[in-house]
């Protein structure tokens, strides 16, 4: 139903854990290139034009959810820019929704049954009864326990996942969920505040629909959970841009990690050193994924905008200014395909709200005042109260002329190697995200036979050596 309306973040990486997930058959070098869903690729100018239909998801529940006094994730930031949007008159622009708590079921469509059903249980209350379980699925004081935590995940999931499906149907052009974006949760564990990996549900979701999906990641942090997921795909394509090295968390997203098996070449990462501006990054970013685009035609888009990569960020080391940051999505948005933009990371949340705000107004095309309008947090955003986001004025760029030229070069390389977009065998459309609420029972019938036969054939496919892998890997079974 809808109405109108770190702590310790710098560990070493963990061992991947290999899924399979909607892969299409490897093609030849020598075959005719699939026609994009959307027509012939046509210039980002050539789109811009036309206006575009965009929904919005937004709970006011968020603003109750509490990690921890010390704890550098606040759901709070989440109302101030939702007070922003209103004060400056954008949700006139777009369709507002209040999103529906996804099902458990649909959690499990990505998630260990088991994981799922875990998180609906765990309360601060009861944690010291599942003592295993919390070493097991990776809670710790990066991921804490906190009241409310499985309805948190579930609106911010839903979100996510409605925004999705008004996308498949036509029903919008662009979906924005800031709540969502919670990347880096794997298949059956927590990791960097991220419990459910709203993206990775949602992209299976848009794969019902669309041959190809594009995921784009500008948080600091390495998109490590979206990666991981796919990473033996060639139906989606995950390209990250984020700080890599001097033990940063995750550890993962080296520009040599690039797919496996039918994925191989399908996982782009960009990684950068502290200092990043708004020149080098769009150096890089801009060549990419123009080049991206064009070799791999995707028939959806799925952006992750963490605003962690803003300077003066609690937990980020990069420099770059709010424009740089919305030119990533203005960018992206001029090619006209169906676009699903999620939060993420953001630790500083007067310049998260500042952020979120004025990449919905590039969303929706509407030009916004510098001063901000009055709002119940507009103490927030003392002494100056202006929209925008500086870089610093001294703070040297890590990377060299040499090394953007190095990345660029090696990403190309890549990209040679996909001279056609991959085919996709026609199948049934299978039913969308929205199923029935059911409770976890003991005497339930198997996730398999919950999913359905589609979900088993096509949507997941759980390989018995991949399981092997993740079990020796983490203990799991």
């Amino acid at each position: 139903s809808h109405r109108r309306a770190g702590p310790s973040r710098h560990s070493s990486p963990r061992p991947r854990a290999l899924a399979v997930i909607c892969s299409a058959p490897r093609q030849s070098s020598s075959r005719t290139a699939e026609p994009s869903p959307c027509g012939p690729l046509r210039s980002p100018a050539a789109m811009a034009s036309s206006k575009q239909r965009v929904s919005y998801f937004y709970d006011s529940e968020f603003e109750t959810f509490y990690f921890g006094q010390n704890h550098p994730m606040k759901p709070h930031r989440l109302a101030m820019t939702h007070h922003l949007v209103l004060g400056y008159g954008l949700h006139e622009k777009m369709e507002v929704y209040k999103p529906r708590r996804a099902y458990p079921v649909e959690l499990a469509q990505y998630h260990a049954a088991d994981y799922v059903e875990f998180l609906s249980r765990i309360t601060p209350d009861n944690a010291k009864k599942y003592a295993q379980q919390l070493h097991m699925y990776n809670i710790n004081e990066d991921c804490p326990i906190f009241d409310g935590l499985f309805k948190f995940c579930q609106l911010y999931t839903g979100g996510t996942l409605e925004g999705a499906a008004k996308l498949n149907h036509g029903l919008s052009d662009i979906a924005i969920n800031w709540s969502g974006g919670l990347h880096h949760a794997k298949k059956a564990e927590a990791s960097g505040f991220c419990y459910v990996n709203d993206l990775v549900l949602a992209i299976l979701e848009l794969l019902k629909y669309h041959p190809r999906v594009l995921y784009i990641d500008i948080d600091i942090h390495h998109g490590d959970g979206v990666e991981e997921a796919f990473y033996l795909s060639d139906r989606v394509m995950t390209v990250s841009f984020h700080k890599y090295g001097d033990f940063f968390f995750p550890g993962t997203g080296d520009i040599v990690d690039n797919g496996e098996m039918n994925g191989r070449f399908y996982s782009i990462n960009v990684p950068l050193k502290d200092g990043t501006t708004d020149e080098t990054f769009h150096a890089l970013y801009q060549p990419i994924i123009r080049k991206v685009m064009e070799v791999f035609r995707p028939g959806a888009i799925v952006m992750q905008c963490g605003a962690d990569s803003l300077a003066h960020d609690r937990l980020g080391c990069f420099n770059m200014s709010l424009k740089g940051h919305g030119e990533a999505i203005r960018f992206m948005k001029a090619y006209g395909l169906p676009m699903l933009v999620t939060g993420g990371g953001g630790y500083t949340k007067r310049n998260v709200a500042r952020c979120w705000t004025y990449e919905t107004s590039i969303l929706t095309d509407t030009p916004i005042n510098e001063a901000l309008p009055e709002s119940d947090y507009h103490e927030y955003f003392a002494p100056d109260f202006s929209l925008n986001v500086t870089a610093h004025k001294v703070m040297e760029d890590g990377n060299s002329k040499a090394d953007v030229e190095r990345i660029r070069r090696a990403v190309f390389e890549n990209l040679r190697h996909l001279a056609h977009a991959p085919s996709v065998q026609m199948h049934d459309v299978p039913p969308d995200a929205k199923t029935e609420r059911f409770d976890f029972d003991e005497d339930e019938p198997p996730l398999e036979e919950r999913m359905g036969k589609y979900a088993r054939d096509h949507l997941i496919i759980r390989e018995n050596f991949a399981d092997d892998y993740q079990n020796q890997m983490y203990g799991y079974g």
